[in-house]
């Protein structure tokens, strides 16, 4: 199947809105911004409060305006997230930022905004890779792969007793296309090499990676031990429902290529 043609795709509006997008000479230079509004936050504030929440990954490479916003109000954005029964995780040094539920501890129970979605073996294995890759070439201001290599990634990672190798290569494309529609790959000026967003060693510490390599190499033992719970992101049903989307038209275009085919 051909690999989807992204050159003309649309951008997603990712809810980080430059504040000189907004003009209205009639507005009031108070904090009120439509009629009736009882917010207490400026406009800036407000606009990184929705993109943290509308997005999972917020990096002071590709919005860098939103970033700088968020170090001058990061404890009002984090208190904001808080009655929402979020928290803020921010890495200052690698420029990323993304919120997490607060987990409910009894007896206390906490209404869930996000949902947890877990990565496929796929994703999991590319992640492993991806996480090396950006370990290995650390100070480096972008670590660079190609698309080919993140599939040989995982590929090399395929267990010895699968059979549907057409199954494997489509869920190996899906996996790439995943990750770069959640913000852990990102789109370079050329179709098919990708960058490795810094928020790869949040999402996978050390102690995780290790964990990961450890069952990816006892895979192929003759009693491999409990596959591990794949890493969670967290995202808002908006953005499950892009990610799931972009599952069902793999699946679709797999369905079409097979009918081809026959």
């Amino acid at each position: 199947m051909a690999e989807p043609d992204d050159r003309h795709e649309v951008p997603v509006d990712d809810g980080f809105i430059d504040p000189e997008a907004i003009e209205d000479d009639d507005r009031d230079p108070g904090l009120s911004l439509f009629e009736g509004d009882d917010g207490e936050l400026p406009l800036e504030v407000r606009q990184c409060l929705v993109g943290l929440i509308r997005n999972p990954l917020l990096t002071r490479h590709k919005h860098p305006r939103a970033w700088e916003t968020l170090l001058r109000h990061r404890r009002v954005i984090r208190s904001r997230l808080n009655d929402l029964f979020l928290d803020l995780v921010m890495d200052a040094e690698r420029g990323v930022a993304h919120k997490v539920q607060v987990r409910s501890t009894v007896p206390r129970r906490f209404p869930a905004l996000l949902r947890d979605t877990s990565y496929s073996r796929e994703e999991t294995v590319l992640m492993v890779h991806l996480r090396q890759r950006h370990l290995n070439e650390h100070g480096t201001e972008a670590v660079v792969v190609d698309r080919q290599e993140c599939l040989d990634a995982v590929a090399r990672y395929r267990p010895a007793t699968a059979t549907d190798v057409y199954g494997d290569e489509s869920r190996a494309r899906n996996a790439v296309e995943n990750l770069r529609a959640v913000g852990i790959l990102e789109r370079t000026d050329e179709e098919d090499r990708l960058v490795i967003s810094p928020v790869i060693e949040t999402l996978l510490p050390l102690g995780r990676l290790k964990e990961l390599l450890a069952w990816l190499q006892q895979e192929n033992q003759p009693e491999p031990e409990v596959e591990p719970e794949p890493s969670l992101i967290e995202l808002t049903p908006e953005q499950e429902a892009r990610l799931a989307a972009a599952r069902a038209a793999e699946q679709a275009g797999d369905e079409d290529e097979e009918d081809d085919d026959e």
